[in-house]
């Protein structure tokens, strides 16, 4: 028989900020998010999906 002294290590979860999209966006289908010295566009399309540009 085995048997094991002390439980398997179980990964920690990984802390991860979440936003909701339609938050970001407010009122509107279109975001801009900077991030260092580019800017990018966040859009919400008419079928519901997610695209970002640069």
């Amino acid at each position: 028989m085995n048997y094991c002294l002390t439980p398997p290590k179980q990964p920690q979860a990984l802390k991860v900020s979440t936003y909701l999209a339609r938050d970001l966006i407010k009122n509107g289908d279109v975001a801009q998010i900077i991030l260092d010295d580019q800017t990018y566009t966040l859009r919400i399309t008419r079928a519901g999906k997610l695209i970002l540009n640069k």
